[in-house]
């Protein structure tokens, strides 16, 4: 008998064929009704009862169907966006955006966790939950829950407006990329592409019904694997301006024109830090990370700027002489759209090594064989993946799942989808989430699976050829099955402290650390295997791959500081530039972190989804990045030590980092695993960079 109300659907193999938009608004008036009713359970305790389990664990569970329908309605958006689903979500998001920050600003059920946190009982309680009180009540306070009455009304409609305006910034980003296209007639302006990009190219095409065998067309679009081989190898230097100038307009063009928002977003987030006692949103957002608050942040981006700038404008400087010096020209300032370009070129000539070379021994299915053999080695685990159809249902033909056991011990510890390749309907990026958080065996009652998803926008399958990836995206795959790992093998007692809920600036050292195997000629081997023969990449093209990992270093690390260094200084001196042009305000900040081009493009901020498309999301936390870098490059040395591939180090890491999620302190968990702080020179030694 079909469920009335599927959103809500406890079923562990999500039946995704009934989460229609019909559905959308009863089942999270349901599920509202629901939350609401279970925290009442809570405001209406006498003070004198008061336990752990009616309080913060009854907080706990008091919104897991809310939280679950939410999730999924959003998880739909982002992979299969339609205008009615749309509508849908916008329909009920006030409703829901309001519920959630109203719970740590209602006072009675503030007074009856405070009630419970000077109780023997609390005093008594096990590390974990103890940890938990902790962290629930500096999350309450965080949010506003001592503030006067008026200042927690205020607290409420700002969250609500940042969910409202925030949505509507990741929509306009989506629709302005989907707006957009190119379709090329001539085959001359296709010159230099690869193969493999001009084959995805007239695939595109064809798949819009354009074009046929007699007078093919070429379509491409502002989704990376379609803009991106352009911007490094068209001979056509206008098809590249074209790109550029068009990937400028997303979020930038007409009624998609994300600007105003922007601003109105960076304003509501000052007042809302203010409104809780903190200098900034920075402050606010970071008092209960690694870093402590904006400051340090800043601090730690800018004293790595200092300690690369000078390699980065070397590095620039004679890219420009180099590409002056192949066209028999005078160095001049370069254009935008030349730099990646040029930077291949001179790539493939001083290191003979192109990123198309590597494709053929990246086929994705034996990218993820041998990624599951590794961490299977690695965590002591099995994974096993499932046949998709009736009995467990995708959002999309082309999502995979599969199911994760511990080895020794033969549980299921959780499953997971993945779906890599880019479509219209979904967001661009790649990025990991949660479906449902288990649970350890506990008081008699066996353990509760978790429930995840990886998701790309990776280079499509074309014909009868299986997708080949670029080694980058390789990398990409890897960093966000680190995310997924972290989640499936968490092993703590509250959910709400398991997996990836930890301190933003250490969420990524799960992710991150996973890349680094596909570096390594040890772990390499397990997946970088030839379709077609089998082989493995032979060793002079490896060497050559090693000596170009740290080609223009500098230059790459430069561009990642430059985001954090943007995101820092607007949510920190956001009242300085109010008024200003965004685009101005994008200069000011980072004229230390570029080089003077010929031509100026618009900042990128209109359209960078990890600051602005959700209330917090990276925003004030985009430089845990390098942060997380830092982490990884120093704690890798342990395995590069130990054994790339040996058991007990990734055992050590499995038990000190991945399964204890939230659970301790980042920098004791750290030290856990390393017996010591981290060494910060560690990255720039790994990029050559010390």
């Amino acid at each position: 008998m079909p469920n009335k109300h599927p959103f809500l659907a406890e079923d562990y193999h999500i039946r995704w064929s009934t989460l229609t938009p019909e559905h959308v608004e009863a089942d999270i008036d349901m599920a509202l009704e629901q939350a609401e009713a279970a925290l009442d359970q809570i405001r209406n305790l006498d003070d004198q009862e008061v336990t752990y389990t009616n309080t913060f664990m009854a907080l706990e569970t008091a919104t897991e169907g809310l939280d679950r329908a939410w999730g999924r309605l959003n998880h739909l958006d982002s992979v299969s966006n339609s205008e009615e689903q749309r509508q849908a979500l916008n329909a009920v998001l006030p409703k829901v955006s309001a519920f959630y920050s109203a719970i740590p600003l209602d006072p009675v059920i503030w007074s009856k966790l405070k009630a419970f946190s000077h109780t023997p009982e609390c005093s008594s309680l096990d590390a974990t939950r103890s940890r938990h009180v902790e962290e629930t009540c500096a999350s309450f306070v965080q949010s506003g829950a001592e503030l006067p009455d008026d200042k927690k009304s205020r607290v409420s409609d700002i969250q609500a407006r940042l969910s409202e305006i925030t949505q509507k910034f990741s929509e306009n980003v989506l629709d302005s990329t989907n707006a957009w296209e190119l379709v090329i007639e001539d085959p001359q302006r296709l010159a230099g592409l690869p193969d493999s990009a001009v084959a995805a190219a007239l695939a595109d095409a064809q798949s819009k019904g354009l074009g046929d065998e007699a007078e093919p067309k070429w379509r491409f679009t502002l989704q990376y694997p379609s803009m991106g081989p352009v911007m490094e190898y068209a001979a056509d230097d206008e098809l590249r301006k074209e790109i550029w100038e068009a990937g400028n307009t997303v979020g930038f063009d007409g009624d998609f024109d994300n600007t105003d928002l922007i601003w109105e977003i960076l304003k509501l987030r000052q007042e809302k830090a203010e409104l809780l006692g903190f200098g900034d949103f920075a402050d606010l957002t970071l008092e209960r990370r690694m870093a402590r608050d904006g400051h340090t942040a800043l601090q730690f981006t800018e004293k790595l700027h200092d300690q690369i700038e000078s390699r980065f404008r070397q590095e620039m400087e004679s890219l420009k002489e180099w590409k002056a010096e192949q066209i028999g020209e005078t160095p001049e300032l370069m254009q935008p759209w030349e730099v990646s370009y040029w930077a291949e070129k001179r790539r493939k000539a001083e290191y003979d090594i192109d990123d198309e070379a590597l494709r053929p021994y990246f086929p994705l299915d034996r990218v993820m064989d041998g990624m599951f053999s590794i961490v299977s080695k690695l965590y002591n685990i099995r994974i096993e993946e499932r046949a998709t159809g009736e009995d467990i249902e995708t959002w999309h033909p082309e999502c995979c799942f599969y199911d994760l056991y511990d080895h020794q011990t033969g549980e299921l510890l959780g499953s997971f989808y993945a779906d890599w390749h880019p479509r219209e309907s979904k967001r661009g990026g790649a990025w990991m989430n949660s479906f449902e958080t288990g649970l350890p065996p506990m008081d008699g009652e066996p353990r509760e699976p978790h429930l995840g998803l990886m998701v790309g926008n990776m280079t499509k399958p074309i014909g009868d050829q299986p997708a080949l990836m670029t080694h980058r995206e390789v990398e990409t795959i890897f960093h966000e099955f680190g995310h997924l790992l972290h989640h499936l093998l968490g092993n703590v007692t509250v959910k709400s402290l398991a997996g990836t809920n930890v301190a933003w600036d250490f969420v990524e050292l799960p992710s991150q650390i996973m890349e680094n195997f596909c570096w390594a000629r040890g772990s390499l081997d397990h997946f970088a295997r030839h379709y077609e023969t089998g082989e493995p990449i032979p060793e002079a093209l490896y060497q050559k791959m090693l000596a170009a990992r740290n080609y223009m270093s500098a230059t790459a690390f430069m561009r990642q500081l430059a985001l954090g260094k943007l995101d820092l200084d607007l949510h920190i001196n956001q009242g300085a530039y109010q008024g200003w042009d965004l685009d101005e305000v994008d200069r000011e900040i980072l004229a230390d972190y570029r080089v003077a081009m010929a031509s100026e493009g618009p900042t990128m901020a209109r359209r960078f989804n990890h600051l602005f498309s959700s209330p917090t999301g990276y925003a004030a936390g985009y430089y845990s990045y390098k942060w997380a870098e830092v982490l990884d490059a120093d704690a890798f040395t342990r395995f590069e030590k130990e054994g790339i591939l040996n058991p007990e180090t990734g055992m050590a890491f499995r038990e000190c980092i991945l399964s204890k999620g939230n659970s301790l302190p980042a920098d004791e968990l750290y030290r856990s695993f390393m017996g010591r702080d981290p060494d910060q020179q560690a990255l720039l030694r790994r990029a050559g960079l010390a």
